[in-house]
């Protein structure tokens, strides 16, 4: 707990005034109003920790006020300089300087790097960034298209400007020269009190991070982060609008500066008055209030530096920054080292930090509520962990399942190359492909049905309970007496006088909570107002609702796109089975023909055996016999080979070499036998001749004719059987063909099938754990919805009985006393009207 550090610079006189009437006096640390002939003027003298006059310089400044703020900071605190006063009073000059004199930003840049390379055992990253306040719009001065920005506040960082642009620095150089390149940018005007005034409010802020270098040590020390924050602050100056002579937009301006310097004061007169007495700060009034918090009242070691202009006509704005600064003298700030602890370091002091607060808290009725609040923001943080996660698996799902449309591309690529391949098979649809597309789609249905079970119920699983965060500053509560059940009971005014040792508070502050020096928990006036809060988190908690709503219809809607997906892929697949099942036919087809071609040359060898009428051991007739058992055993073998093939259509390389072998030399047999009968036909008709005269010495010359007939008839029979054995060998060989491509066909229809089988399974399976997820997640903001409004209408509950008590009180104080004052004036008549003596206690009441 320390005071606020505060100093007066008087700037020198103007060349064109001269002295002749009231002047300011300094006497060591006092400066004092004093009238022409050297009298103090009684009541304006003012005392501050120091005064520096006209012929001292920035650096002095600096070393006597700002350099132990500023070499706090790079140890670990919040630090804040700014310079007050009217305008023309030397503010710009105090911050900023010349080159012969530097002013404090740049004599405290300088000082920053020399501490730090002076501290070899620590790290540190600095980052620095330059805004101004105009208008009460906040600008950012390092980048021209960051305007009109927006104060935040965050349990990480606190109160700070979204989108301001931060540079990371390594040197002096680098920052001088971004505060050069902010102040083109910055906001001047001329008025008739100076040529060059700053019309916005400057804030140029460093955050210094630092760490250890030698982290191996068990100390917790070492494995914390220090961030500290540095604000130095060029206030715009008062204006009285008479001496300025401002208008348009100069007249703007300065209404927003008075106002934001009103603002300023209000705030350091309220933190200037006692705790007790302390009621609602403005910090929200203003921006520059609102950026200034931490420094004025909180975690923040400061230093003001108030600037006045000595000449007779500035007396009455030098009187109100003096007073400024003496109401200014009297905060108080409560600084301390801000560091971010690891997860090691964070472990040991939060056992530490727990046993504390349990021995703090032992009796207080608070806990109970603490508890609650401490729950309900573990839940929302737990629950941002996991949207986190749940966005994450959503992004992987999306890259997955654009993965999944190129391979479901591909293969319909192939599906489409292979139906073309395919549609020359001209066959016919019976009830075996029927029945086997309705055993398919029995199975696919289901394979649906138990996908479709999966969503509806979804998996639930065990959130862990060990998440640990840590306590919000924000999260203490208002503490109150305990409300008395009948109001009959309460104590009349001199019994509560003796009750509370002659002190008799305000009705207002029995709904305040004194403070209390934890760690964890702010001071009483950091506290906002419960009610805006839980106000805020409840919307918070209502748009992260809304956010996993729609979360969870983006989900359906994927979904209901993977079904569409799945059933067309099914269709697809249906049909790549009933063409796999036509292709199984083919051996079925081949087999009957060959059955049908057996019978056929069973037909033609017997017809021909029938027309020889002769001598059994004849050429011709032993001939055709050999050539009717080669085709009768080619045949054979065919049909055998057929039917194992549909018993059995996975059979090996091996086995389909051996059948073509066979085939190979039975057809060579046939062929030599084919052509033998060709090119004998004239020894077979002599040989007939040879027979025929033989019998003509027995039956009648007429046979002639009928020698002729089966002549013909032979010769007619062998070229028919050379052309259908032709037709059959060709046949054969692309049945041969066919059925082995079609064969690989199927195997790899079948491997394809599979693949997409597996997709789909997985697909399904990540979709409902995707819903599953988001379902369960739904129902856990919906159940941390639904105790925030609970415990809010147990407030307001609590609040209604409060205002009813503190009127139930009112009232007992008003009718006790109306009780007195009509007993004082009983007793003033009755001894007005008579001599008899009346008890001294009566005389007391």
């Amino acid at each position: 707990m320390e005071k606020i550090c505060v100093a007066v610079r008087v700037r020198p006189f103007a060349a064109e005034e001269t002295f002749n009437g009231t002047f300011w006096k300094i006497e060591d640390n006092r400066i004092s109003l004093h009238r022409p002939h050297g009298t103090p003027v009684s009541g304006l003298s003012f005392a501050f920790d120091h005064i520096f006059g006209e012929g001292c310089t920035n650096a002095t400044v600096y070393d006597r006020l700002t350099k132990d703020v500023i070499r706090a900071a790079v140890e670990g605190f919040n630090g804040t300089a700014f310079a007050y006063g009217q305008t023309s009073s030397g503010k710009t000059f105090t911050m900023n300087g010349s080159d012969a004199d530097p002013g404090i930003i740049r004599l405290a840049v300088r000082d920053v790097f020399e501490k730090i390379n002076m501290m070899s055992d620590r790290e540190f990253l600095i980052r620095v960034s330059y805004m101004e306040i105009y208008n009460e719009e906040i600008n950012d001065l390092l980048a021209v298209e960051n305007q009109k920005l927006q104060i935040h506040e965050s349990l990480e960082r606190g109160i700070f400007v979204a989108g301001l642009k931060e540079e990371i620095v390594n040197n002096e150089d680098q920052v001088l020269q971004l505060i050069e390149s902010g102040e083109v940018n910055r906001h001047f005007g001329e008025t008739n009190m100076n040529a060059r005034s700053s019309r916005s409010h400057t804030i140029f802020r460093m955050v210094i991070e630092s760490r250890a270098k030698d982290i191996s040590c068990d100390n917790s020390t070492s494995d914390t982060i220090r961030v500290s924050v540095l604000n130095l602050v060029d206030l715009a100056g008062s204006e009285r609008i008479a001496k300025t002579g401002a208008g348009g937009v100069r007249l703007k301006e300065g209404k927003h500066i008075n106002k934001s310097l009103m603002v300023l004061g209000n705030v350091i007169n309220k933190l200037s008055e006692g705790a007790k007495q302390r009621g609602h700060i403005p910090y929200r009034d203003s921006k520059l209030t609102r950026i200034l918090q931490p420094a004025l009242g909180g975690n923040a070691k400061t230093s003001i530096i108030c600037t006045i202009a000595p000449e007779e006509v500035h007396v009455e704005e030098t009187k109100g920054t003096l007073q400024f600064a003496s109401r200014a003298k009297r905060v108080i700030n409560c600084a301390q080292v801000n560091e971010i602890l690891t997860d090691a370091a964070l472990l040991k002091r939060q056992k530490l930090e727990i046993e504390e607060l349990r021995e703090k808290l032992q009796g207080s009725r608070a806990e109970v509520l603490e508890q609650e609040i401490l729950k309900l923001r573990n839940e929302m943080l737990k629950y941002e962990v996991e949207r986190e996660k749940l966005e994450m698996e959503l992004e992987e799902e999306r890259k997955s399942h654009k993965l999944r449309e190129e391979c479901i591309k591909e293969q319909q690529m192939k599906i489409d190359n292979l139906s073309t391949l395919l549609t020359c098979s001209d066959c016919d649809r019976n009830s075996s492909q029927n029945s086997a597309k309705e055993s398919l789609m029995d199975e696919f249905n289901d394979s649906n049905s138990i996908g479709q079970s999966d969503f509806r119920t979804p998996c639930q699983k065990t959130v862990p309970g060990n998440y640990v965060v840590k306590r919000s500053n924000y999260s203490q509560l208002v503490e109150c007496s305990p409300l008395p059940d009948p109001l009959d009971n309460v104590a009349d005014e001199e019994t509560w006088f003796q009750m509370n040792k002659g002190f008799i508070a305000d009705l207002d502050s029995i709904q305040m909570t004194p403070a209390r020096k934890v760690q964890s928990f702010p001071p009483a006036n950091e506290t906002p107002g419960t009610d805006e809060s839980y106000r805020k988190e409840l919307e918070d908690l209502r748009r992260q609702l809304e956010l996993a709503v729609e979360e969870k219809n983006d989900l359906k809607r994927k979904h209901m796109e993977q079904v569409r997906l799945n059933k067309q892929l099914i269709q697809e697949v249906s049909e790549l089975q009933k063409e796999a099942h036509l292709i199984q036919e083919i051996p079925k087809r081949l087999t009957e023909s060959i059955v049908n071609c057996k019978d056929v040359h069973s037909d033609v060898v017997s017809i021909l055996q029938q027309s020889f009428v002769g001598d059994g051991k004849s050429s011709a007739g032993s001939l055709l016999s050999n050539t009717g058992d080669i085709g009768n055993i080619l045949l054979s073998t065919l049909e055998a080979h057929f039917s194992m093939f549909m018993e059995d259509h996975g059979l090996c390389s091996k086995d389909d070499s051996s059948l073509q072998e066979h085939c190979r030399k039975l057809c060579e047999k046939l062929n030599d036998t084919v052509l033998l009968l060709a090119s004998k036909p004239l020894s077979t008709e002599s040989e007939h001749g040879r027979s025929f005269s033989c019998n003509l010495a027995y039956k009648d010359g007429d046979l002639g004719g009928e020698m002729a007939i089966c002549k013909e008839n032979l010769i007619s029979g062998i070229s028919a059987i050379k052309d259908k054995y032709n037709g059959i060998q060709k046949e054969l060989d692309e049945s041969n063909q066919l059925l082995g491509v079609s064969r690989e066909k199927y195997c790899r229809l079948e491997r394809d099938f599979q693949l997409l089988k597996e997709e789909r399974d997985l697909l399904l399976q990540s979709v409902s754990e995707s819903t599953s997820k988001v379902s369960l997640a739904t129902d856990r903001r919906e159940n941390v919805l639904r105790d925030l409004n609970s415990e809010v209408q147990r407030r307001k509950n609590l609040e209604g009985e409060i205002k009813k008590f503190r009127m139930a009180f009112v009232g007992r104080q008003n009718s006790l006393a109306s009780f007195q004052s009509e007993v004082r004036l009983k007793l003033e008549k009755m001894r007005d009207g008579s001599t008899v003596s009346v008890p001294k206690s009566l005389v007391d009441l």
